[in-house]
């Protein structure tokens, strides 16, 4: 290492909120909190380019069509039956309300808290793991629009389905103003929620310390996929979507992120091998 590397270096560790990986770069908490603003919300710009508002996109209906059918095909639609059952049982209609709405970003914030404090050297791959599957998730927003299953009868498909966040709202309603005019309603395809808590079960199954825990941690995909499915706002292979997206994400940030990594070891001199 030169003279001057080893100065920016040092300069680098002493600006504060610096946190040293094994391999010797270096975090900032504060970098880290306004890269995931800029993220989140270069994101939802996007993903609110097309749909954003109540006016519906296009093929957003045909595409919902072929998703039952498809489901069907499968034996696979079961999200009717599933809800139907629920609505006997209003508490647990308003527990999957609130979870909905809040867990999503809750638990994924903490995990990344906890990643960053307690395993410095995994967050990298994980941040990165996190970025690429939100992202890979536009593409499924901007190119296959989907009515998800409460809005089916608005836009003429008779269901059954019932909008449990309009007849019990929780934080928040899709109906409301100002949340119908910053959300597109239309991104179902892939589950962003599936996805983002399949990320925070592999964040957090393996390295959290009780075991009561870590069962909570693996369950969460689980406990998500009830919940998308009783409000109405997935259909189930929306959440097989959410776990392709997340698949391809891991294995891509695997493939090039450096930050973390234990340092190749250096080779030995010619004098020393010979």
């Amino acid at each position: 290492m030169t003279d001057t590397t080893a100065n920016t270096s040092t300069r680098m560790r002493s600006l504060p909120g610096a946190r040293v990986l094994r391999d010797g770069h270096v975090l900032y908490w504060w970098v880290e909190v306004l890269a995931i603003l800029a993220f989140y919300g270069v994101y939802s710009v996007i993903r609110n380019l097309h749909g954003g508002g109540a006016n519906i996109p296009p093929h957003a209906l045909d595409h919902a069509r072929q998703i039952i059918s498809l489901e069907r095909h499968l034996w696979m639609y079961h999200e009717e039956t599933i809800q139907s059952w629920a609505m006997h049982f209003r508490p647990l209609i308003l527990a999957a309300n609130y979870f909905y709405g809040s867990f999503h970003f809750i638990v994924t914030i903490g995990a990344g808290i906890f990643l960053y404090r307690r395993y410095s050297d995994d967050y990298p791959r994980f941040r990165n793991t996190l970025a690429i599957a939100t992202a890979l998730a536009l593409v499924g927003f901007t190119f296959y629009p989907l009515v998800p299953p409460r809005l089916l009868d608005v836009y003429g498909i008779h269901t059954h389905f019932i909008d449990t966040l309009q007849r019990d709202p929780a934080f928040w309603s899709f109906d409301s103003g100002g949340v119908q005019n910053v959300s597109n309603q239309f991104a179902a395809m892939p589950s962003v929620h599936i996805c983002w808590s399949t990320w925070c079960a592999f964040a957090l199954g393996p390295r959290l310390k009780h075991q009561w825990a870590r069962v909570l941690a693996w369950c969460y995909p689980f406990f998500t996929l009830f919940v998308i499915v009783v409000t109405a706002n997935h259909y189930i292979l929306d959440a097989a979507g959410g776990l392709v997206i997340f698949a391809i994400a891991w294995f891509v940030s695997g493939a090039v992120t450096r930050a973390g990594r234990e340092p190749t070891p250096a080779a030995p001199p010619d004098s020393a091998r010979a």
